[in-house]
């Protein structure tokens, strides 16, 4: 049954979930201080949840299994040492970019090898768990979006927090949060449309065979649930944002913190459960 094949896989999904919650939030925090007008109080709050979840990512890491179903397979152990060594330095870097932002540095050095750090542990997930050469490419751009969603969206709806204990703060860095996290879901829709018409992943069929298959419910909940109805929602938060409707725009970013995991989760569950890249 496809949710027991999901069920089965919930390790993996986890550690989806967390590296792509920690990975897109710190990117956030990162282009936040470099690029936006945001606060040092958010930046470095949202810092630290970055670091915490990238602490929670290494400690699933550690309990993954080392048969990966999607591509039949038992990568090489070194990838796992990579990618774990990768989250740990992500992880401290996180937390001392945190300790910067507190002090009033910008220390771009600093957020940018977090940055690197992160990214390079998806990668290498991506390499071990791809099946071949073209699926690893595939899959690392699916945990690039899965990480700028994820990620973007928590930081998004944490900003929309600090607009209701200080309303002065100009509305600048929430459209410009919203219009990205926007552009992200169109290239997760992109992404779907053109992976699911190719056949992508281990077990994937071309010709939108996946939309009628037996897995057909879970990548219709994808692209309705994870992708289509998060980016109504995102074009609705621009609109609120920049009429200084903060309130609700922070509860529409409240509802794509849900709508997008439960995305993500189904991506993953489908990827990692029947091999299907969505």
């Amino acid at each position: 049954m496809p949710a027991e094949r999901i069920a089965e896989n919930l390790d993996f999904i986890n550690w989806t979930v967390l590296t792509g919650l920690a990975v897109g939030t710190f990117a956030a925090v990162v282009f936040g201080r470099l690029r936006a007008d945001a606060t040092r109080g958010y930046l470095g709050f949202t810092a630290l949840c970055a670091a915490l979840l990238g602490l929670l990512a290494v400690l699933s890491g550690n309990v993954l299994p080392s048969v990966v179903a999607a591509i039949d397979g038992t990568p090489d152990p070194a990838f796992a040492v990579i990618r774990q060594a990768s989250l740990g330095a992500f992880t401290a870097l996180a937390a001392l970019y945190m300790v910067a932002i507190a002090r009033g540095h910008r220390s771009p050095i600093i957020g940018l090898a977090g940055l690197a750090a992160g990214i390079l542990a998806l990668a290498v997930a991506a390499i071990a768990w791809g099946g071949s050469a073209v699926g690893s490419v595939a899959l690392f751009v699916q945990f690039s979006l899965i990480a700028a969603a994820t990620g973007g969206v928590l930081a998004a709806m944490i900003l929309g927090h600090w607009y209701l204990v200080t309303p002065k703060l100009p509305e600048a860095p929430l459209v410009l949060f919203s219009r990205i996290l926007t552009a992200v879901m169109l290239a997760q829709l992109g992404l779907f449309l053109v992976a699911v018409g190719a056949g992508a992943g281990p077990s994937g069929s071309g010709g939108f065979a996946a939309l009628s298959g037996p897995w057909a419910l879970f990548v219709w909940l994808r692209l309705v649930v994870g992708i289509i109805f998060p980016l109504i929602v995102s074009w609705a938060a621009i609109q609120t944002a920049r009429t200084r409707s903060m309130e609700s725009a922070t509860g529409l970013l409240y509802i794509n913190v849900g709508t997008i995991a439960a995305g993500t989760i189904l991506a993953s569950g489908l990827y990692f459960g029947a091999g299907i890249l969505v």
